[in-house]
C-alpha cells in the first residue's frame, strides 16, 4: 500500500508559502516581538526622565525615533508575510533577541554605550529588510519597491553605526542624518506601487503597540507606588492616573482606530501605502513619544503625591497628553481631512489651565487633565463622528 501521509508538521512549517494568507490577523510571535520593543520604550522613559531639559528631551526623541523606526520597518516586513511560517517565525524571534540587546542599552545610548545600542539596532533592521526581500521575492513590483527602500535605508544604517562610535554633538548630528535618510527612503519608496498593504493587520499591529505602550505608563506608576506608604494623596493620584490613561485609551480606541482602519481599507494600492506611511508610520510616532511624557509625569506624581510638581514634570505630562490626543487627530485628518475641533480646543484650554495653576499639586493637575480628556470623549460622542464616517 502506498504511503498516503503528507509531509510532517515541521516540514510543512518551512515549506508552506511564505506570503500571508488572506485575512491573517496578528499572531503570537508578533506580540512577543512587540513586547520587547515596549521594554525599549520603558527604558526610553527612564532615559528621558534623567534629563528633562529641552536639549535632553531632543536627544531622547532621537533615540525614540530609532526604536520606533526599527519596529515600524519590521511591521511593514511582516505585513505581507505568513508569520506562522518557520523562516518568518525564526527571523522574528532572532530579531526580538537583538532588539532586547538594543533595549537594555537604551539607557547608555547617549553615553559611552552608543555602539551597544547602535549595532543591535542596525542588526534588527537588517533582519527585517532581509525578511521583506524574501517575502517580496514572488512579486516583482513589490520587490522593486522594497529594494529601493532598502538601498536608501542602508546609508542610514551606516550613519547609525558611525553615530554610535562618536560622542557628544557629533553623535546627535549623525543620528539626525539617520532620520533624514529614513524620511528620504519613506518618501521615495512609499510612492512606489506594489506594497500591497493588508489594512486590517497593519492597523491591528499599531493599535496593539499603542495599548501596550499605554499599559507601560501604568506599570511605571505601579512600580513607583509599590514601595510608598498608603496615604489619601497616593490613593487619589494612583486612581487618577488610571483614569487619565483609560480616557486616553478611549480617545484612540473608542472610535478613531476603526475609522482609520476603514479609510486604509478603502484606499487603492499606492494611496493605501502612502496613507499607511503617513497616518501610521509617521503620525503614530509623536503619539508614542506622548506616552513617554505621560509615563514620566504619572511616575513622578505617584512618587511624590503631596508635593508641588516641578515645571519640567508638568510640561512632560501636558505635552505628552497633547501629543497623544493631537497625533491621533492628525492621523485621521490625513486619512479623510476630518478636523476634530473639540480636541484642539480642549488641549489649548488644558495647556492654559496648567500654566495658570503652576506650581500645582498632582491632585489638582490630575483633576484638570481628567476633566479635559473627558470633555473630548463626551464632545466626540455627542457629535458621533464615527457614525458620519461609516455613513459615507
Amino acid at each position: 500500500m502506498a504511503d498516503t501521509k503528507g509531509p510532517g508538521p515541521v516540514v510543512t512549517l518551512f515549506t508552506r508559502p511564505i506570503r500571508a494568507p488572506q485575512g491573517q490577523g496578528v499572531t503570537f510571535v508578533e506580540l512577543f516581538f512587540d513586547l520587547v520593543f515596549v521594554f525599549a520604550i520603558t527604558e526610553l522613559t527612564k532615559l528621558a526622565a534623567s534629563d528633562l531639559t529641552w536639549s535632553g528631551a531632543g536627544r531622547s526623541v532621537l533615540v525614540a525615533w530609532l526604536i520606533w523606526w526599527a519596529w515600524s520597518q519590521f511591521t511593514w516586513a511582516l505585513n505581507p508575510a505568513d508569520t506562522d511560517h518557520g523562516i518568518v517565525r525564526g527571523g522574528t524571534l532572532f530579531a526580538g533577541a537583538l532588539a532586547f540587546l538594543m533595549a537594555i542599552s537604551v539607557g547608555d545610548a547617549l553615553g559611552d554605550g552608543g555602539l551597544w545600542f547602535a549595532i543591535p539596532y542596525v542588526a534588527v533592521r537588517v533582519v527585517g529588510l532581509g525578511l521583506y526581500v524574501l517575502v517580496a521575492a514572488e512579486d516583482k513590483v513589490q520587490l522593486a519597491a522594497v529594494r529601493l527602500f532598502g538601498s536608501i535605508s542602508t546609508l542610514g544604517l551606516g550613519a547609525a553605526v558611525i553615530g554610535g562610535a562618536v560622542h557628544g554633538n557629533a553623535r546627535t548630528w549623525w543620528w539626525l542624518a539617520v532620520i533624514g535618510l529614513d524620511f528620504l527612503a519613506a518618501g521615495l519608496a512609499g510612492s512606489q506601487e506594489g506594497w500591497g498593504i493588508h489594512s486590517a493587520h497593519f492597523a491591528e499591529r499599531h493599535g496593539l503597540f499603542v495599548i501596550i505602550a499605554l499599559g507601560e505608563s501604568l506599570v511605571a506608576a505601579g512600580i513607583a507606588a509599590a514601595g510608598e506608604e498608603r496615604t489619601s494623596d497616593l490613593v487619589f493620584v494612583a486612581i487618577g492616573a488610571v483614569i487619565v490613561v483609560s480616557l486616553l485609551w478611549w480617545t484612540y480606541f473608542g472610535w478613531l482606530k476603526d475609522a482609520l482602519e476603514r479609510r486604509l481599507e478603502a484606499a487603492s494600492d499606492t494611496p493605501r501605502a502612502l496613507l499607511a506611511r503617513d497616518a501610521y508610520s509617521l503620525l503614530h510616532f509623536p503619539l508614542i513619544v506622548g506616552v513617554v511624557g505621560i509615563a514620566i509625569g504619572v511616575e513622578e506624581m505617584v512618587a511624590h503625591p503631596g508635593d508641588a510638581l516641578e515645571a519640567q514634570v508638568l510640561i512632560a505630562l501636558i505635552v505628552g497628553v497633547t501629543l497623544f490626543v493631537a497625533s491621533a487627530a492628525a492621523a485621521l485628518w490625513r486619512a479623510d481631512r476630518t478636523v476634530l475641533i473639540a480636541r484642539f480646543a480642549v488641549l489649548g484650554l488644558l495647556a492654559i489651565g496648567a500654566a495658570v495653576q503652576h506650581p500645582a499639586e498632582p491632585k489638582l493637575l490630575l483633576s484638570l487633565t481628567i476633566a479635559a480628556i473627558a470633555a473630548v470623549v463626551v464632545a466626540e460622542a455627542l457629535q458621533h463622528p464615527h457614525t458620519e464616517l461609516q455613513a459615507e
